[in-house]
Order: C-alpha cells, then structure tokens, then sequence
C-alpha cells in the first residue's frame, strides 16, 4: 500500500470514528456521561406524576408510582420515525386501551386515546 492510499483510509476512519462517537456520546461537560434518547422507547411518567410507562423491545407497561402495582400492559407499534401505536388492557378496568402517541420532542410525548382523550407524557431521566 502507497504512503497516500495509507493516508487516505486512515483519514477515513478517523472520520468514521468522529462519526460514531458524536452518534453513541452522551454530551459534554462533567458529570455523567448518557446518551441523548431518541425515539419513543424509554421510561415517560403522566402529566400528574401518578402513572410511570415503560416502552422498551416492543413491549408497554405502566405501573402506579406509589406502589409499584401494575395498571396497565401490552405492545406498541412504531407508525413512523416519531410516532407509536399502543394497544393493551387496563388492569384495573381489565378493558382494552389503544392510543396513538406522537413524539413532538426528545422528552414528550403526546397521546390521544381511542376514545379522543388527550394526555401528556414526559421522559423520566
């Protein structure tokens, strides 16, 4: 291999590298270091701080924040890069829910329900 072809493909993966270091790095400045989350998977509690829901590996789960008691389970679906289709049942009611979530910011999440009810989800850190 020539001195420039050598400088070429090393130039290249440094660059790859910059690359995926800015795609997998969690930010500057002291502190821990955690990746930005993108998408909808991830831990979101209610706009009242009652409910926290886990959307993670296709499956969703919500649980009571002072007991830990389970209140709500099934799947979702990604309908495209920033929105998500839940379906499931209600463990306290022990009926079906289904609602539509839109991803309007890396930390919320809005939801409408089947029935047209609206909701705010946010990311817990």
């Amino acid at each position: 291999m020539t001195i420039a072809r050598k400088l070429v493909s090393a130039s290249a993966l440094a660059g790859l590298s910059v690359i995926l270091a800015g795609c997998l790095g969690g930010g500057g400045g002291g502190g821990s270091s955690r990746p930005v989350q993108s998408g909808v998977e991830g831990t979101w509690i209610d706009a009242q701080g009652t409910g926290l829901s886990t959307i993670s590996g296709g499956i969703f789960t919500t649980v009571a924040t002072d007991t830990g008691q389970k209140l709500a389970e099934g799947s979702y679906a990604l309908t495209g890069t920033t929105s998500v289709r839940i379906t499931g049942t209600s463990l306290i009611r022990q009926a079906p829910i289904s609602f539509n979530c839109l991803l309007v910011s890396t930390s919320q999440l809005n939801c409408t329900s089947s029935a047209g009810t609206q909701f705010v989800l946010t990311r817990r850190a």
